[in-house]
């Protein structure tokens, strides 16, 4: 029975207290101890990514470069350039024309279709031809100078056109088309595009376009302005350029 007071009021005991090794908010440590662990996890994964990813571009540069095990390389064994003879040229390059021109070359056999056994090949060739004045075959004669030295007459050559320089770098095949024999030929052969035929073709169609143009005309202009610059600078005021054939 409780004890009374004076004041006839019943004293009620305090609760003991929990010890201080209680796990009172156990449930919560379980919790954080799951977070860190997520976290832990988390960091190795990304650890792991970020080791793959270095270790793929590794792999990639290094297929790239030249320490791979089957890597092509190249080795030039090729000999010294040998000097085989030195030609003095006389001649003034007066004038250049660049041409283009597309070339639809067919071959096809008799009797046979061009599926089976034929070519065709679309090629566009773009090259230049120079226009000059041979200087070398000028003979004393055709220099005729006034006691007085200020007048000059000369007589030259007509101008001439150089071979066709085809431009390998501009110079392209469009299109082509092989029947099964020559597809199957190509495998074998040391020129599966057979473009020699196609180069000449080329290059004879820009040579003859080329003698159709005011080229050489042009050419013919420019050698007498700069002759008639060149004695008008050594003091001669009558300058008198002509051009045999002409």
């Amino acid at each position: 029975m409780p004890k009374e007071h004076e004041s006839g009021t019943a004293r009620t005991e305090p609760l003991p207290e929990l010890p201080q090794d209680t796990p009172k908010d156990a449930p919560l440590d379980v919790e954080r101890r799951g977070d860190r662990r997520s976290r832990i996890f988390g960091l190795i994964l990304l650890a792991v990514i970020v080791l793959v990813g270095v270790g793929t571009f590794r792999a990639c540069s290094w297929w790239n470069s030249d320490d791979r095990p089957l890597a092509e390389s190249t080795v030039d064994r090729s000999g010294p350039v040998v000097l085989k003879s030195i030609q003095d040229l006389a001649r003034f390059q007066a004038a250049t024309g660049t041409f283009q021109v597309v070339v639809d070359l067919e071959k096809d056999t008799k009797y046979v279709p061009s599926s089976i056994l034929g070519q065709r090949t679309l090629f566009v060739g773009v090259g230049t031809v120079d226009a000059y004045v041979d200087f070398a075959g000028i003979t004393s004669d055709a220099l005729v100078i006034s006691e007085d030295r200020r007048s000059v007459s000369l007589r030259l050559p007509p101008p001439a056109l150089e071979k066709v320089n085809l431009d390998q770098d501009k110079s392209y095949v469009f299109a082509q088309e092989r029947g099964v024999i020559d597809r199957f030929k190509s495998l074998f052969d040391d020129d599966p595009n057979k473009l020699g035929d196609v180069y000449k073709a080329a290059e004879k169609k820009i040579g003859d376009a080329a003698k159709e143009t005011d080229l050489s005309k042009r050419a013919q202009t420019n050698t007498q302005a700069m002759l008639e610059g060149l004695f008008k600078s050594l003091g001669f005021t009558s300058v008198t350029v002509t051009f045999s054939g002409t």
